[in-house]
């Protein structure tokens, strides 16, 4: 059945906007600008079915975008203005590219008639995003507004999902058209084919030691419900990828943890050195996951290797597996739970596994009254199991990584990317999502003020969001790799902080200082129950870098280095 047509015509912002609708937009994330001003007034025709969020800085819109991707599994949509606006979202257009999110961004762009005279604000958006995105376009016929929509949006959640880039000349949007709109996108996944499932049943036949890695795109509930069912069906190993640890439950008996930065030692010495199948469901298996590509040999892998992915251009780009499956996880999970099970007696390999992690959750003994272990062990042990932790980068991310035990899929927010200020917008799409859930947002001081003004976003739209600040008076990564690499010559890596509890009250958010382990219950008792969400900072000593190593500790292990 075709299209019809509409009987009168529309301005390209109303276009832009119904295509929006039809293709199931929720929320655009956006802070308004004059160069997409008739998109905004087709947004008003909507308000209905898509929720516009004003937030207050760019980078902070696309990273809500990127947040609603990763928990929806739809594009996100950010609106940003030419220039400025433009640049300030390229932060999040970078991470739902690097993190496999699919993303929408529409850019206001100056006239047609102005291009290439670097007119006021004028970028082509074609170059400055060419490598940080799926696709690039400018719409410059008003008539093409929904194939160019449905395009994007199809683009966004085919193969190895991503963002893509729409810049919008200003005429494209007040220029008038009559034309038929767009159906609701229908994207295609792929699927094992038997051969494939076939080779695998034989490969793990054969195996003595396998191990099962989740990770990457198009991830869900069902999906980590069926890994599970895998994992126990087959007797395998579970791991999850570096910021993906809500990919399984992580009480699960065959879970292993985490593999990444600071992952538990004995999981990374069984992968680098016993595994002899390796299966990887899903990631791209990126440098943070393999601690630098030194985990597996590139580019053939010390084990049998098994890559599983939605988008064939992943398979073989630095590794080069044993077999290639193009496939979704819920597909491939699905025929791989019909295979039968080989005989295989894993009684002193799979077993050995969980136990190790669950000794890596003991929060260790670190300098100064405030022990971030205890403190995550506390959130992780009394909080809902459905709440949503969001963080961005550095050193205390750490801290979350090792001591909380994720059971529900979709609970951990965080960039792969390593994008510091993620946390602050993660939260408020978050909340904005799942006003039921408690989300709280894990930041360290110099994290949370690159992004701090979103808290304005959180009190207009009535978000009860839990802020933990870990303030420690530093850029703590950088003071580290400074001190290991250059012991002694500290310089551009110590912070000069606000008060963070009156910073929050200047936004009508309530919070209080942590000092020790013995204030954070009554604390948290207090935040649960605000309805204007809490801040808490905790302060810690500058010493307790991580778990495992302070600070002086670093610099002996630099200075010990240099005089080798």
């Amino acid at each position: 059945m075709s299209n019809s047509y509409p009987e009168t015509s529309r301005h390209g912002g109303k276009i832009l906007a119904d295509q929006l609708a039809i293709l199931g937009a929720e929320k655009v994330f956006c802070v308004p600008g004059e160069s997409y001003l008739g998109l905004l007034d087709g947004l008003y025709d909507h308000q209905d079915q898509i929720e516009v969020i004003t937030c207050r800085h760019e980078g902070g819109a696309a990273n809500m975008a990127d947040a609603f991707g990763k928990l929806t599994g739809k594009p996100g949509i950010c609106a940003v203005t030419r220039g400025p606006g433009a640049t300030n979202a390229s932060n999040g257009v970078h991470t739902a590219f690097q993190d496999s999110t699919p993303m929408i961004v529409l850019i206001g762009q100056v006239a047609t008639s102005m291009m290439d005279r670097e007119a006021f604000q004028e970028i082509d958006y074609r170059r400055m995003f060419g490598e940080m995105a799926k696709w690039v376009a400018q719409i410059d016929d008003v008539a093409r507004i929904p194939e160019y929509l449905s395009r994007a949006w199809h683009v966004a959640l085919s193969g190895r999902p991503g963002p893509v880039v729409l810049a919008l000349p200003e005429g494209t949007l007040s220029d008038t058209a009559i034309v038929a709109d767009a159906r609701p996108a229908h994207v295609g996944y792929g699927a094992p084919d038997p051969a494939s499932m076939a080779q695998l049943g034989q490969m793990l036949a054969e195996a003595k030691k396998p191990m099962l890695v989740v990770g990457g795109p198009d991830w869900s509930a069902e999906a980590a419900d069926l890994a599970a069912q895998l994992a126990e069906k087959f007797d395998l190993p579970i791991a999850t990828t570096f910021r993906c640890q809500d990919y399984v439950d992580n009480g699960h008996p065959n879970y292993a943890g985490v593999i990444g930065i600071a992952a538990l030692p004995e999981l990374t010495r069984k992968l680098r050195n016993e595994v002899d199948l390796l299966i990887t469901i899903g990631s791209r298996f990126g440098e943070m996951t393999t601690q630098g590509y030194t985990l597996i040999d590139t580019p053939v892998p010390q084990m049998r290797f098994v890559h599983i992915h939605p988008g064939p251009e992943q398979l073989g780009h630095v590794y080069a597996p044993d077999l290639s499956i193009v496939s979704s996880p819920l597909n491939f999970l699905r025929a791989a739970l019909d295979m039968p099970v080989p005989e295989a007696d894993r009684s002193n390999w799979t077993p050995t596994f969980h136990p190790d992690y669950e000794a890596y959750r003991i929060p260790t003994e670190v300098p100064g009254d405030l022990n971030m272990g205890r403190v995550i062990r506390h959130l992780s042990d009394t909080l809902p199991d459905d709440t949503i932790y969001t963080n961005g980068a550095g050193n205390y991310a750490v801290w979350l990584h090792r001591f909380h035990a994720h059971r529900r899929y979709r609970t951990q927010l965080a960039p792969t990317s390593g994008s510091m200020g993620y946390g602050v917008p993660a939260a408020v799409a978050a909340k904005l999502q799942h006003r039921d859930r408690t989300v709280v947002c894990v930041a360290g001081d110099g994290c949370f003020l690159m992004t701090a003004q979103e808290l304005a976003t959180a009190k207009r739209y009535g978000l009860a969001i839990i802020f933990l600040v870990v303030n420690n008076g530093m850029f703590g990564t950088i003071r580290m790799h400074q001190e290991r690499h250059h012991p002694g010559r500290v310089i551009s890596t110590d912070l000069t902080n606000p008060d963070f509890v009156a910073y929050a009250a200047s936004f009508g958010i309530p919070g209080e200082l942590v000092t020790n382990d013995d204030q954070i219950a009554d604390a948290l008792t207090r935040a649960q129950a605000s309805p204007d969400g809490y801040l808490i900072e905790l302060q810690v000593d500058p010493e307790a870098l991580t778990p495992a190593q302070s600070l002086s500790g670093v610099r002996k292990e630099g200075e010990a280095a240099q005089t080798i």
